[in-house]
Protein backbone atom coordinates (compact mmCIF):
# COMPACT_ATOMS: atom_id res chain seq x y z
CA UNK A 1 0.00 0.00 0.00
CA UNK A 2 1.23 3.53 -1.15
CA UNK A 3 2.06 5.96 1.72
CA UNK A 4 0.76 9.08 1.70
CA UNK A 5 3.06 12.20 1.82
CA UNK A 6 1.03 14.94 1.02
CA UNK A 7 -2.98 15.52 2.18
CA UNK A 8 -5.05 18.55 1.27
CA UNK A 9 -8.34 18.95 2.64
CA UNK A 10 -10.35 21.75 1.89
CA UNK A 11 -7.76 23.95 1.20
CA UNK A 12 -8.57 27.56 0.35
CA UNK A 13 -6.73 30.52 -0.56
CA UNK A 14 -8.59 34.18 0.19
CA UNK A 15 -7.04 37.68 -0.68
CA UNK A 16 -8.68 40.67 -0.06
CA UNK A 17 -7.67 43.69 -2.49
CA UNK A 18 -7.59 47.18 -1.03
CA UNK A 19 -6.17 45.83 2.16
CA UNK A 20 -3.05 47.30 3.82
CA UNK A 21 -0.11 45.02 3.84
CA UNK A 22 0.56 44.94 -0.13
CA UNK A 23 4.93 43.96 0.55
CA UNK A 24 5.14 47.76 -0.39
CA UNK A 25 4.91 50.97 1.52
CA UNK A 26 4.45 53.14 -1.53
CA UNK A 27 1.07 50.73 -2.14
CA UNK A 28 -0.37 51.51 1.12
CA UNK A 29 0.34 54.72 0.99
CA UNK A 30 -1.59 54.63 -2.50
CA UNK A 31 -4.58 52.84 -1.15
CA UNK A 32 -4.35 54.84 2.14
CA UNK A 33 -4.94 57.96 0.38
CA UNK A 34 -7.22 56.93 -2.38
CA UNK A 35 -9.41 56.15 0.44
CA UNK A 36 -9.47 59.24 2.54
CA UNK A 37 -10.16 60.80 -0.83
CA UNK A 38 -13.09 58.37 -1.93
CA UNK A 39 -11.50 57.45 -4.61
CA UNK A 40 -11.39 53.42 -5.91
CA UNK A 41 -8.77 51.54 -5.38
CA UNK A 42 -6.19 50.64 -7.97
CA UNK A 43 -5.94 47.16 -6.71
CA UNK A 44 -9.18 46.23 -7.33
CA UNK A 45 -8.40 46.02 -11.27
CA UNK A 46 -7.05 42.12 -11.14
CA UNK A 47 -7.55 39.74 -14.35
CA UNK A 48 -9.21 37.04 -12.48
CA UNK A 49 -12.30 35.03 -12.95
CA UNK A 50 -13.19 33.47 -9.76
CA UNK A 51 -15.65 33.48 -6.88
CA UNK A 52 -15.77 37.24 -5.42
CA UNK A 53 -17.11 38.84 -2.67
CA UNK A 54 -17.94 42.53 -4.20
CA UNK A 55 -18.91 43.93 -0.94
CA UNK A 56 -15.44 43.24 0.82
CA UNK A 57 -13.56 43.37 -2.47
CA UNK A 58 -12.23 40.13 -2.09
CA UNK A 59 -11.64 36.69 -4.08
CA UNK A 60 -10.64 33.19 -3.72
CA UNK A 61 -7.37 32.27 -5.36
CA UNK A 62 -8.16 28.58 -4.30
CA UNK A 63 -11.02 26.97 -2.87
CA UNK A 64 -12.25 23.77 -1.79
CA UNK A 65 -9.19 21.14 -2.72
CA UNK A 66 -8.89 17.78 -1.38
CA UNK A 67 -6.67 15.75 -3.10
CA UNK A 68 -3.83 13.16 -1.92
CA UNK A 69 0.16 12.44 -3.21
CA UNK A 70 1.70 9.19 -2.64
CA UNK A 71 5.70 8.86 -1.96
CA UNK A 72 7.40 7.97 -4.96
CA UNK A 73 4.25 10.20 -6.88
CA UNK A 74 5.39 12.56 -9.61
CA UNK A 75 2.42 14.34 -9.90
CA UNK A 76 2.05 17.28 -13.23
CA UNK A 77 -0.01 20.53 -11.68
CA UNK A 78 -1.37 22.20 -15.05
CA UNK A 79 -3.64 25.30 -15.77
CA UNK A 80 -3.80 28.68 -17.48
CA UNK A 81 -2.16 31.46 -16.16
CA UNK A 82 -4.37 32.57 -12.78
CA UNK A 83 -5.74 28.75 -12.00
CA UNK A 84 -4.02 28.93 -8.67
CA UNK A 85 -0.89 27.18 -9.72
CA UNK A 86 1.77 29.07 -7.60
CA UNK A 87 -0.24 30.18 -5.22
CA UNK A 88 -0.87 26.42 -4.18
CA UNK A 89 2.76 25.13 -4.49
CA UNK A 90 3.50 28.52 -1.88
CA UNK A 91 1.14 27.22 0.33
CA UNK A 92 2.87 23.78 0.12
CA UNK A 93 6.16 25.03 0.48
CA UNK A 94 5.20 26.84 3.59
CA UNK A 95 5.91 30.40 1.88
CA UNK A 96 2.41 31.77 2.84
CA UNK A 97 -0.17 30.39 4.94
CA UNK A 98 -3.60 28.88 3.64
CA UNK A 99 -6.92 31.19 5.09
CA UNK A 100 -8.90 27.71 5.14
CA UNK A 101 -8.43 23.55 5.18
CA UNK A 102 -5.51 21.94 6.45
CA UNK A 103 -2.36 20.41 4.43
CA UNK A 104 -0.65 17.67 5.82
CA UNK A 105 3.00 16.69 4.69
CA UNK A 106 5.68 14.21 5.65
CA UNK A 107 8.86 14.83 4.67
CA UNK A 108 11.58 17.41 3.67
CA UNK A 109 10.26 20.06 0.85
CA UNK A 110 12.86 21.09 -1.85
CA UNK A 111 10.94 23.99 -4.01
CA UNK A 112 11.93 26.14 -6.64
CA UNK A 113 9.49 28.39 -6.90
CA UNK A 114 10.98 30.96 -9.34
CA UNK A 115 14.36 32.38 -10.42
CA UNK A 116 15.35 34.51 -7.23
CA UNK A 117 14.42 32.32 -4.62
CA UNK A 118 16.60 30.38 -1.67
CA UNK A 119 19.91 32.19 -2.80
CA UNK A 120 21.63 35.51 -0.97
CA UNK A 121 22.55 37.52 -3.63
CA UNK A 122 25.66 38.73 -1.80
CA UNK A 123 26.86 34.97 -1.19
CA UNK A 124 28.79 33.25 -3.64
CA UNK A 125 27.20 30.05 -5.42
CA UNK A 126 29.19 27.65 -2.95
CA UNK A 127 28.19 29.70 -0.07
CA UNK A 128 24.39 29.52 -1.27
CA UNK A 129 24.42 25.66 -1.79
CA UNK A 130 25.69 25.58 1.83
CA UNK A 131 23.21 27.67 2.86
CA UNK A 132 20.52 25.77 1.67
CA UNK A 133 21.70 22.75 2.90
CA UNK A 134 21.74 24.19 6.83
CA UNK A 135 17.89 25.12 6.12
CA UNK A 136 17.01 22.00 5.12
CA UNK A 137 18.87 20.39 8.12
CA UNK A 138 21.84 18.72 6.57
CA UNK A 139 25.06 18.84 8.38
CA UNK A 140 27.91 20.35 7.01
CA UNK A 141 29.80 17.38 6.30
CA UNK A 142 26.35 16.10 4.10
CA UNK A 143 26.71 18.56 2.34
CA UNK A 144 30.02 18.27 1.16
CA UNK A 145 29.67 14.30 0.17
CA UNK A 146 26.88 16.23 -2.21
CA UNK A 147 29.31 19.62 -3.29
CA UNK A 148 31.29 18.07 -6.30
CA UNK A 149 28.27 16.86 -7.88
CA UNK A 150 26.43 19.52 -7.44
CA UNK A 151 28.70 22.02 -8.59
CA UNK A 152 29.39 19.28 -11.80
CA UNK A 153 25.77 18.97 -12.60
CA UNK A 154 25.07 22.69 -12.70
CA UNK A 155 27.34 23.64 -14.96
CA UNK A 156 28.54 26.40 -13.69
CA UNK A 157 31.85 25.41 -12.12
CA UNK A 158 34.12 27.91 -13.57
CA UNK A 159 31.33 31.09 -11.52
CA UNK A 160 30.97 28.78 -8.02
CA UNK A 161 32.86 31.55 -6.46
CA UNK A 162 30.74 34.45 -7.16
CA UNK A 163 28.41 36.41 -6.15
CA UNK A 164 24.95 34.84 -7.17
CA UNK A 165 23.83 38.27 -8.10
CA UNK A 166 26.20 38.02 -11.27
CA UNK A 167 24.59 35.15 -12.48
CA UNK A 168 22.30 34.90 -15.72
CA UNK A 169 18.91 33.47 -15.09
CA UNK A 170 20.33 30.49 -16.81
CA UNK A 171 22.72 30.11 -14.42
CA UNK A 172 20.72 30.81 -11.55
CA UNK A 173 18.43 28.12 -12.44
CA UNK A 174 20.83 25.51 -13.22
CA UNK A 175 22.43 25.99 -9.52
CA UNK A 176 19.02 25.96 -7.82
CA UNK A 177 17.84 22.87 -9.60
CA UNK A 178 20.85 21.17 -8.92
CA UNK A 179 21.07 22.39 -5.21
CA UNK A 180 17.22 21.17 -4.98
CA UNK A 181 17.54 18.06 -6.59
CA UNK A 182 20.73 16.68 -4.65
CA UNK A 183 20.23 17.67 -1.47
CA UNK A 184 17.88 14.97 -0.80
CA UNK A 185 14.16 16.12 0.06
CA UNK A 186 11.66 13.48 -0.26
CA UNK A 187 8.98 16.11 -1.63
CA UNK A 188 10.77 18.79 -4.33
CA UNK A 189 8.49 21.00 -6.25
CA UNK A 190 9.44 22.38 -9.02
CA UNK A 191 7.65 25.45 -10.81
CA UNK A 192 7.70 26.94 -14.33
CA UNK A 193 11.44 27.84 -14.15
CA UNK A 194 12.92 25.19 -15.94
CA UNK A 195 11.50 26.97 -19.07
CA UNK A 196 14.74 29.39 -17.99
CA UNK A 197 17.28 26.89 -19.05
CA UNK A 198 18.66 25.46 -22.65
CA UNK A 199 17.53 22.31 -24.00
CA UNK A 200 20.69 20.31 -22.96
CA UNK A 201 19.24 21.16 -19.30
CA UNK A 202 16.22 20.81 -19.45
CA UNK A 203 16.92 17.34 -20.60
CA UNK A 204 19.33 16.77 -17.57
CA UNK A 205 16.60 18.06 -15.42
CA UNK A 206 13.32 15.92 -16.27
CA UNK A 207 16.74 12.72 -16.13
CA UNK A 208 17.28 13.79 -12.95
CA UNK A 209 13.61 14.17 -11.59
CA UNK A 210 12.84 10.34 -13.41
CA UNK A 211 16.23 9.22 -10.54
CA UNK A 212 14.84 11.31 -8.03
CA UNK A 213 11.61 9.59 -8.21
CA UNK A 214 12.89 5.80 -8.64
CA UNK A 215 14.39 6.87 -5.30
CA UNK A 216 10.81 7.10 -4.03
CA UNK A 217 10.89 10.41 -3.61
CA UNK A 218 7.99 12.71 -4.41
CA UNK A 219 7.76 15.61 -6.99
CA UNK A 220 5.33 18.33 -7.57
CA UNK A 221 5.77 19.54 -11.39
CA UNK A 222 4.01 22.30 -12.54
CA UNK A 223 4.69 23.37 -16.27
CA UNK A 224 3.26 24.62 -19.11
CA UNK A 225 4.75 22.59 -21.72
CA UNK A 226 2.87 19.49 -21.81
CA UNK A 227 5.06 17.22 -23.88
CA UNK A 228 7.31 17.61 -20.63
CA UNK A 229 4.49 16.68 -18.29
CA UNK A 230 3.37 14.05 -20.67
CA UNK A 231 7.15 12.50 -20.24
CA UNK A 232 7.37 12.58 -16.50
CA UNK A 233 4.26 12.75 -14.60
CA UNK A 234 2.16 9.67 -14.27
CA UNK A 235 -0.46 11.65 -12.80
CA UNK A 236 -2.13 14.93 -13.00
CA UNK A 237 -4.25 17.66 -11.61
CA UNK A 238 -6.07 20.57 -13.59
CA UNK A 239 -6.90 23.50 -11.74
CA UNK A 240 -9.19 26.35 -13.23
CA UNK A 241 -10.23 29.40 -11.38
CA UNK A 242 -8.74 28.03 -7.90
CA UNK A 243 -11.04 24.97 -8.34
CA UNK A 244 -9.60 21.31 -9.52
CA UNK A 245 -11.20 20.56 -12.73
CA UNK A 246 -9.87 17.37 -13.36
CA UNK A 247 -7.26 14.58 -11.16
CA UNK A 248 -6.13 11.44 -12.86
CA UNK A 249 -4.34 9.86 -15.54
CA UNK A 250 -1.77 12.37 -16.77
CA UNK A 251 -2.81 11.74 -20.44
CA UNK A 252 -6.54 12.89 -19.45
CA UNK A 253 -5.33 15.65 -17.59
CA UNK A 254 -3.39 17.73 -20.72
CA UNK A 255 -6.68 16.50 -22.37
CA UNK A 256 -8.77 18.60 -20.06
CA UNK A 257 -6.34 21.06 -19.85
CA UNK A 258 -6.02 21.52 -24.04
CA UNK A 259 -9.89 21.41 -23.87
CA UNK A 260 -10.16 24.39 -21.79
CA UNK A 261 -8.35 26.54 -24.51
CA UNK A 262 -4.77 26.13 -23.95
CA UNK A 263 -4.61 30.27 -25.59
CA UNK A 264 -7.14 32.43 -25.84
CA UNK A 265 -8.03 31.78 -29.71
CA UNK A 266 -10.84 32.98 -32.27
CA UNK A 267 -11.60 29.95 -34.82
CA UNK A 268 -14.58 31.72 -36.22
CA UNK A 269 -15.13 35.21 -36.76
CA UNK A 270 -18.26 37.02 -39.12
CA UNK A 271 -19.08 40.27 -40.06
CA UNK A 272 -23.14 41.23 -41.05
CA UNK A 273 -23.70 41.86 -44.51
CA UNK A 274 -24.50 45.54 -45.48
CA UNK A 275 -25.95 46.02 -48.17
CA UNK A 276 -24.95 50.31 -48.13
CA UNK A 277 -21.48 49.10 -48.25
CA UNK A 278 -19.61 51.31 -50.48
CA UNK A 279 -17.18 48.03 -50.94
CA UNK A 280 -18.57 45.98 -53.86
CA UNK A 281 -16.55 42.83 -51.96
CA UNK A 282 -17.24 42.43 -48.33
CA UNK A 283 -15.27 39.39 -45.94
CA UNK A 284 -18.11 38.11 -43.81
CA UNK A 285 -16.45 34.75 -42.22
CA UNK A 286 -13.05 33.66 -41.77
CA UNK A 287 -12.42 30.48 -39.48
CA UNK A 288 -10.45 27.54 -38.82
CA UNK A 289 -11.28 24.53 -39.64
CA UNK A 290 -10.31 20.94 -39.20
CA UNK A 291 -10.19 17.96 -41.03
CA UNK A 292 -13.98 16.68 -39.66
CA UNK A 293 -15.04 19.83 -40.86
CA UNK A 294 -15.29 21.41 -36.92
CA UNK A 295 -14.57 24.61 -35.90
CA UNK A 296 -10.98 24.71 -33.73
CA UNK A 297 -8.83 26.88 -32.60
CA UNK A 298 -6.28 24.23 -31.08
CA UNK A 299 -4.90 21.95 -33.87
CA UNK A 300 -2.62 19.20 -32.38
CA UNK A 301 0.53 19.46 -34.64
CA UNK A 302 0.16 16.82 -37.20
CA UNK A 303 -3.46 17.51 -37.93
CA UNK A 304 -4.02 18.65 -41.68
CA UNK A 305 -6.72 21.74 -40.85
CA UNK A 306 -8.21 24.55 -43.02
CA UNK A 307 -8.18 28.19 -43.18
CA UNK A 308 -11.03 29.24 -44.94
CA UNK A 309 -12.74 32.80 -45.92
CA UNK A 310 -16.54 33.51 -46.93
CA UNK A 311 -17.34 36.96 -48.91
CA UNK A 312 -19.71 38.18 -51.05
CA UNK A 313 -19.46 39.73 -54.57
CA UNK A 314 -21.70 42.57 -55.65
CA UNK A 315 -20.24 43.25 -58.85
CA UNK A 316 -19.98 41.20 -61.73
CA UNK A 317 -16.57 40.39 -63.64
CA UNK A 318 -14.83 41.03 -60.42
CA UNK A 319 -11.36 39.45 -61.06
CA UNK A 320 -10.72 38.08 -58.02
CA UNK A 321 -8.19 36.32 -55.74
CA UNK A 322 -8.03 35.12 -52.38
CA UNK A 323 -4.67 35.84 -50.09
CA UNK A 324 -3.62 34.77 -46.80
CA UNK A 325 -0.80 36.06 -44.45
CA UNK A 326 -0.09 33.91 -40.98
CA UNK A 327 2.59 35.22 -38.29
CA UNK A 328 3.51 33.71 -34.96
CA UNK A 329 2.13 35.63 -32.14
CA UNK A 330 5.22 37.83 -30.79
CA UNK A 331 7.60 36.92 -33.59
CA UNK A 332 6.12 37.96 -37.15
CA UNK A 333 5.75 36.22 -40.30
CA UNK A 334 5.34 32.79 -41.08
CA UNK A 335 4.47 32.67 -44.83
CA UNK A 336 1.90 33.63 -46.95
CA UNK A 337 0.06 32.07 -50.01
CA UNK A 338 -2.83 32.77 -52.53
CA UNK A 339 -5.30 31.54 -55.16
CA UNK A 340 -3.94 32.95 -57.91
CA UNK A 341 -0.98 30.57 -58.41
CA UNK A 342 -1.12 28.62 -61.99
CA UNK A 343 -0.10 25.43 -59.95
CA UNK A 344 -3.34 25.55 -58.73
CA UNK A 345 -5.29 26.64 -61.46
CA UNK A 346 -6.37 22.88 -62.21
CA UNK A 347 -7.42 22.34 -58.57
CA UNK A 348 -9.15 25.39 -57.87
CA UNK A 349 -11.93 26.99 -60.64
CA UNK A 350 -12.03 30.24 -59.03
CA UNK A 351 -7.99 30.98 -59.19
CA UNK A 352 -7.70 34.16 -60.27
CA UNK A 353 -10.46 34.88 -62.73
CA UNK A 354 -13.56 36.86 -63.35
CA UNK A 355 -16.16 36.13 -60.49
CA UNK A 356 -20.06 36.62 -60.63
CA UNK A 357 -22.31 38.00 -58.12
CA UNK A 358 -22.55 35.40 -55.04
CA UNK A 359 -21.35 34.44 -52.23
CA UNK A 360 -17.73 32.34 -52.00
CA UNK A 361 -15.83 30.83 -50.11
CA UNK A 362 -11.99 29.63 -50.51
CA UNK A 363 -10.30 27.23 -48.35
CA UNK A 364 -6.19 26.71 -47.92
CA UNK A 365 -5.24 23.80 -46.81
CA UNK A 366 -2.03 23.84 -43.95
CA UNK A 367 -0.44 19.98 -43.62
CA UNK A 368 0.41 18.26 -40.72
CA UNK A 369 4.05 18.61 -39.26
CA UNK A 370 4.44 21.47 -41.13
CA UNK A 371 3.87 24.60 -38.31
CA UNK A 372 6.18 24.88 -35.18
CA UNK A 373 4.10 24.85 -31.96
CA UNK A 374 2.73 28.06 -30.58
CA UNK A 375 0.27 30.79 -31.42
CA UNK A 376 -0.56 32.15 -34.86
CA UNK A 377 -2.70 34.92 -36.42
CA UNK A 378 -4.22 35.15 -39.89
CA UNK A 379 -4.40 38.14 -42.12
CA UNK A 380 -6.90 37.87 -44.53
CA UNK A 381 -7.48 39.93 -47.79
CA UNK A 382 -10.06 39.75 -51.00
CA UNK A 383 -7.52 41.08 -53.90
CA UNK A 384 -8.60 42.40 -57.61
CA UNK A 385 -6.80 42.24 -60.24
CA UNK A 386 -3.67 40.30 -57.77
CA UNK A 387 -2.87 43.84 -56.55
CA UNK A 388 -5.60 46.07 -55.49
CA UNK A 389 -7.35 45.41 -52.09
CA UNK A 390 -11.21 44.28 -52.42
CA UNK A 391 -11.43 43.42 -49.06
CA UNK A 392 -9.69 42.90 -45.72
CA UNK A 393 -9.45 41.44 -42.98
CA UNK A 394 -6.37 41.96 -40.73
CA UNK A 395 -4.79 40.00 -37.72
CA UNK A 396 -8.08 38.72 -36.61
CA UNK A 397 -8.07 35.19 -36.82
CA UNK A 398 -5.71 33.33 -34.23
CA UNK A 399 -5.37 29.48 -33.59
CA UNK A 400 -2.51 27.38 -31.62
CA UNK A 401 -0.56 24.41 -32.86
CA UNK A 402 -0.01 21.90 -29.92
CA UNK A 403 2.72 19.76 -29.96
CA UNK A 404 1.79 16.05 -29.48
CA UNK A 405 5.17 14.67 -28.53
CA UNK A 406 5.37 12.02 -31.37
CA UNK A 407 8.48 14.20 -32.89
CA UNK A 408 10.17 13.48 -29.65
CA UNK A 409 12.14 11.21 -27.27
CA UNK A 410 13.51 12.62 -24.14
CA UNK A 411 13.65 16.58 -25.73
CA UNK A 412 11.32 18.62 -24.59
CA UNK A 413 12.78 22.34 -25.51
CA UNK A 414 11.39 24.53 -28.88
CA UNK A 415 12.38 23.62 -31.38
CA UNK A 416 14.44 25.78 -33.70
CA UNK A 417 12.20 28.15 -36.48
CA UNK A 418 8.22 28.72 -37.08
CA UNK A 419 7.99 25.55 -39.12
CA UNK A 420 9.03 22.30 -38.14
CA UNK A 421 8.46 19.76 -41.22
CA UNK A 422 8.22 15.69 -40.74
CA UNK A 423 11.11 15.20 -43.78
CA UNK A 424 11.93 11.88 -45.26
CA UNK A 425 15.64 10.51 -44.11
CA UNK A 426 17.72 7.92 -44.99
CA UNK A 427 21.10 6.61 -43.10
CA UNK A 428 23.06 3.75 -44.52
CA UNK A 429 26.09 2.68 -43.84
CA UNK A 430 28.76 3.41 -46.42
CA UNK A 431 31.95 1.12 -45.44
CA UNK A 432 33.28 -0.89 -42.86
CA UNK A 433 33.97 0.52 -38.82
CA UNK A 434 37.71 0.76 -38.97
CA UNK A 435 39.91 2.62 -41.17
Amino acid sequence: MSKVVISVEDLGKKYRLGSFGTGSLSQDLNQWWAKIRGKENALKIVDFQGPKNADNDEFWALENLNFEVNQGDILGIIGKNGAGKSTLLKILSRVTTPTLGEIKVKGRIASLLEVGTGFHPELTGRENIFLNGAIMGMTKSEIKGKLDEIIDFSGVERHIDTPVKRYSSGMYVRLAFAVAAHLEPEILIVDEVLAVGDAEFQKKCLGKMKEVSHQGRTILFVSHNMTAVKKLCSKGIVLKQGKISFEGRVGEAVETYLNLSLFEEKSEITWSYSPHAFNPVQITALRVIREDNSLSGNIYIHEDFFVEIEFLNNKEGNHLSSYFEVRKLSEGGVFSSANWSSAIANVDPFSNCAYPKGKFKSRMKIPGNYLNEGSYEISAWVLENISATAAEAKNTLTFNILDDGKMRDEYVGEWFGVVRPKLEWLTSQVGPGYY
